[in-house]
């Protein structure tokens, strides 16, 4: 293969891993807005799409193991093919802790609720919304230096985590009734600060494309 040809191919993967985690992207805000406005069709079309995100890892991960097997890249090359496997698992994981965030708004239908702690999980949401996005575009643009920056504003996911676990403790003190709805609160807490480590993730391997070292941001 022509080196013109085999850059082609690289742009090709590049491109396929942007868009499987643009469509991630869409599934989080979908479901952190299922969630809150308690929307059960919005839930179950996250649910849905998330074959659509695994479809998009099987073509990537075969793509990227039929260019190791055939090309035999080194170097550069071979870093590109490894970042690309290796963070299309990371933004698969992503699609899958959306979808179960989807699976908790269905299980809460009729459940006794707190808004005022629904009003900070939105917050929440979207600060790891901006995260998973900021991880996109350092990635697209190569950006090692932006990296470092979305790395550490994985600070700010976790201290949600912390103060609206605290907070709804707290508020289910007041309402007992609301303790189910607790339950579920906790979990969708967990996978929203693990979606924020898995952008992490997409970072540290952003930082080994441009230079070739393994680090944890």
């Amino acid at each position: 293969m022509l080196r013109s040809q085999f850059e082609e191919e690289l742009d090709k993967l590049h491109n396929q891993f942007y868009a499987m985690g643009t469509e991630v992207l869409a599934q989080i805000n979908k479901t952190v807005r299922a969630f809150v406005s308690h929307d059960r069709d919005l839930a179950k079309e996250v649910i849905a799409d998330d074959d659509v995100v695994n479809e998009y890892e099987t073509k990537l991960e075969k793509k990227s193991l039929e260019i190791i097997a055939l090309q035999q890249p080194v170097s550069n090359d071979l870093r590109t093919v490894i970042t690309v496997l290796k963070a299309s698992s990371d933004i698969e994981r992503m699609g899958d802790h959306a979808s179960s965030i989807a699976k908790a708004t269905i299980r809460m239908k009729g459940e006794e609720r707190l808004l005022v702690v629904e009003e900070k999980i939105s917050e929440m949401g979207k600060a790891v919304k901006r995260m998973v996005e900021d991880a996109l575009n350092a990635y697209i643009n190569g950006d090692d230096k932006k990296a470092y920056e979305i790395a550490a504003s994985d600070e700010i996911i976790d201290n949600y985590f912390k103060d609206i676990q605290n907070l709804a403790v707290e508020e289910i003190k007041k309402t007992p009734d609301a303790a189910f709805a607790g339950k579920e609160y906790f979990q969708v807490l967990m996978y929203l600060e693990r979606i924020g480590d898995y952008a992490r993730n997409i970072c540290e391997w952003i930082v080994y494309l441009k230079t070739g070292k393994i680090i944890e941001l």
